[in-house]
């Protein structure tokens, strides 16, 4: 098994939000760059346009990762389910998918608040040609939840099972180790995270 110390984690996440941000910002770069050359004002619009719509997905996907990876000084915080919803919709909502929150209004622990929007980026692998996710709780608490993606060709990702306990054959990469971190968080709640497959539906199950 390859060892992987905190500081490589850590460095692999910062990559992984690195990646997930560079595309938005990009776009940005690149429509102003359009707004600048364009002195007849003719593209002014369509430039616009890509800088709001790139600027919404930054913002979200910044959101998005400020709450699953960070926030870390706060321990033993709670965190506001609205917040949650907010903030995990936002980020779904600029991928090729929808998600639907069915979680009870209140506040959870900080730790299995991390844990269910990590399932929710790990979850869009499930269906790489978009669909559809469904977030159930019963309680405001995420004692447990199911996490379903549904969509077509929906697959159980490659070594995801084996991620989630921890098992890393490999030296990981920078998505490989979001799977590994949801292993980490659900064992550090005294939880864990199982994936099953039914049709065109894959099964995220933590408790």
């Amino acid at each position: 098994m390859t060892e992987l110390t905190s500081l490589d984690l850590a460095a692999l996440l910062a990559s992984r939000i690195c990646h997930d941000l560079i595309s938005p910002v990009g776009a940005v770069i690149n429509g102003l760059e359009v707004l600048d050359e364009d002195e007849d004002g003719d593209m002014r619009d369509v430039a616009l346009d890509l800088i709001r719509k790139s600027a919404r997905t930054a913002s979200a996907r910044l959101q998005f990762a400020r709450l699953a990876f960070g926030f870390a000084g706060s321990a033993g915080a709670s965190v506001d389910l609205s917040d949650a919803e907010r903030v995990a919709k936002a980020y779904v909502g600029s991928e090729r998918a929808q998600l639907d929150w069915m979680v009870p209004v209140g506040y959870a622990p900080k730790d299995r608040v991390k844990l269910a929007l990590t399932l929710v980026a790990l979850s869009q692998q499930a269906i790489p040609r978009g669909g559809n996710l469904v977030l159930r709780c019963d309680d405001a608490g995420l004692a447990s939840f199911v996490l379903t993606a549904t969509g077509p060709h929906a697959r159980i990702p490659a070594g995801l099972a084996q991620l989630f306990a921890g098992e890393t054959e490999t030296p990981l990469d920078a998505h490989a180790a979001v799977g590994f971190y949801a292993g980490l968080l659900a064992r550090g709640i005294g939880a864990a995270v199982t994936i099953d497959k039914d049709g065109d539906a894959v099964h995220f199950r933590a408790g």
